[in-house]
């Protein structure tokens, strides 16, 4: 399973790091991916990792300023939340593949997620 913690409330030009902790699988072999839906809108996909933290893939909506990486040894994934927009609030949640894909419903491991909100 995977288990999102660290969401909350981040200030404009702030940060905020959600951590993805992963069990009862093999982490270090499997992608994990980042998603993202706000109220009233489709899940959407930020991105992902590759399995041993060779390639990372970003949407453009979060290029420059969301970062994703992983300690396979602590089997936890990390997205970094940086300088957040009022487009960024929505629940995220991480998902494991054995290799990134575009789509959302190609992740087999899903986490529940957790919710971001951005205000000053």
């Amino acid at each position: 399973q995977l288990v999102e913690s660290g969401g909350g409330l981040v200030r404009p030009g702030g940060s905020l790091t959600i951590s993805c902790a992963a069990s009862g699988f093999t982490f270090e072999v499997y992608a994990i991916g980042w998603f993202r839906q706000a109220p009233g809108k489709e899940r959407e996909a930020l991105g992902c990792i590759s399995a041993r933290n060779i390639v990372t893939y970003y949407t453009d909506s979060v290029k420059g300023r969301f970062t994703f990486t992983r300690d396979n040894a602590k089997n936890t994934a990390y997205l970094q939340i940086n300088d957040p927009l009022s487009d960024d609030p929505g629940v995220y949640s991480c998902a494991a593949n054995l290799e990134c894909r575009p789509g959302w419903y190609e992740y087999v491991i899903w986490g529940r997620g957790t919710q971001v909100t951005v205000s000053s």
